[in-house]
């Protein structure tokens, strides 16, 4: 939309992005948010009756969360005023709420676009919480993270929480079919090629259309195939950029050199990350999650390391925070390790889907009155505590549902004292199985 280049004080004749170039002037042309857009959607609803209220839009990079509040701001005849959490502080906040005021007392709202607003800390969220109260302004966050984990909960409950999709393959394809509208011409790829950029896009529109204006500037008359694509892009690529590829690609290969115990190159692409301006807290996530993942019950100790990492971290703040970060991501890669768990979680999840409308065993099951005792609820229970081992070896899965074997931990770390006791604890529900009278 032109109105973002007259704003920064660029006319109609600067060449523009193809991305700017291709934004939607209207709700009808985003695409791949049928689910909020639609008639029945609650971004459609706002817009037909021009009635909005202050919203949380979630979702991943390049899903059009700018351009949607943009254009609601057209529906409900709002000045819309746009920040970035990145590079705004109090006193921009300060200028827009005093703005917002003096336009309330002429008779005219305000919609406010918060961008990455979870970048914001809690003293500067809770700044919003009187003028959302008001009305002096909607708000309108876009956050790709957690609202549930990064925004206050008395501005979230205050707002209305909207999922955005990452793009799916349709929505992709109708970006590079307006792309070569707009230029004038296919783009230079063979199918195979196409497929791949779609891929190489992982949902991301503004990724995609920034590509497709990377090969129509440097292609030429050739035809690409993916690998010709692959290499024309890697010119290109920037090193690092927390909201496309690279952010994902050395969160990657994070996660896999610590997988794989190799203590200094998960230490140089954690660096690499700080370094090039990641939130730490990001990086701290993936070693929570890395944590359980791939060491698990091999070395419980391992968790405690990632959270702690995030207790300095929020404590110290950057840079001195980030060495709790380092330690972590050593004391992780070089601990023992094991998915057990993780596979166990996801074979569990299968089991619960299909067989989750299974009643427990009767006879663990508490009898809190006459007709539940009546019915055997709690009859024949064995309290644990109360047999010789600790363990009575009953069964405590469904009567119609034969036991699983979700957890086989490894022989490394302290899973190696688990699978002793598991081995254990298998005897004794043998032994008991075999004592119980069979009818």
């Amino acid at each position: 939309m032109s109105d973002l280049f007259e704003s920064a004080g660029v006319d109609d004749g600067t060449p523009r992005p193809l991305a700017d170039r291709l934004r939607p002037k209207s709700l009808d042309d985003v695409v791949g948010q049928d689910h909020l857009l639609g008639s029945k959607g609650a971004l459609g609803r706002m817009a037909a009756t021009g009635r909005l209220s202050s919203l949380i839009l979630w979702g991943p990079p390049g899903t059009g969360k700018t351009t949607i509040a943009r254009l609601l701001a057209g529906h409900g005849e709002l000045a819309f005023e746009q920040i970035s959490a990145i590079f705004s502080g109090v006193a921009d906040l300060k200028k827009v709420f005093e703005a917002a005021k003096a336009r309330r007392m002429g008779g005219r709202g305000t919609l406010l676009f918060v961008d990455e607003i979870h970048r914001f800390n809690r003293s500067q969220q809770d700044g919003f919480l009187p003028y959302v109260e008001d009305g002096t302004i909607i708000l309108i966050g876009a956050t790709t993270e957690n609202p549930s984990f990064e925004i206050n909960s008395a501005l979230l409950s205050r707002m209305q929480v909207l999922v955005l999709n990452r793009h799916d393959d349709a929505a992709l394809e109708e970006l590079l079919t307006r792309a070569e509208t707009e230029l004038e011409a296919p783009l230079p790829l063979d199918d195979d090629a196409r497929t791949a950029l779609k891929a190489m896009a992982d949902g991301d529109g503004r990724f995609l259309l920034n590509c497709v204006e990377t090969l129509y500037d440097l292609a030429g008359d050739e035809t690409l195939d993916p690998s010709a694509l692959a290499a024309l892009l890697q010119k290109r690529a920037p090193s690092y950029d927390k909201d496309r590829d690279g952010h994902y690609n050395l969160i990657s290969a994070l996660h896999k050199s610590l997988r794989g115990s190799d203590p200094d190159a998960a230490l140089y692409w954690a660096t690499r990350m700080l370094v090039a301006g990641e939130d730490p807290l990001y990086v701290i996530r993936r070693l929570v999650r890395f944590a359980s993942e791939d060491i698990g019950l091999a070395d419980p100790e391992a968790i405690h390391q990632a959270l702690a990492a995030k207790d300095a971290y929020e404590f110290l703040g950057s840079p001195e925070g980030e060495l709790q970060v380092v330690q972590a991501v050593l004391y992780l890669a070089t601990a023992p390790k094991s998915n057990a768990a993780y596979k166990a979680e996801k074979a569990a999840k299968r089991s619960a889907k299909a067989t989750g409308s299974l009643m427990p065993p009767a006879h663990i099951l508490n009898a809190p009155t006459k007709m539940m005792k009546d019915m055997g609820y709690g009859a024949g229970y064995a309290y644990d505590h109360d047999t010789e081992a600790g363990v009575s070896g009953q069964s405590y899965f469904p009567d119609d549902m034969k036991r699983e074997n979700f957890y086989r931990p490894v022989a490394r770390g302290f899973e190696r004292e688990v699978q002793k006791r598991l081995e254990y604890f298998n005897r004794l529900r043998a032994d008991y199985g075999a004592k119980k009278p069979h009818g």
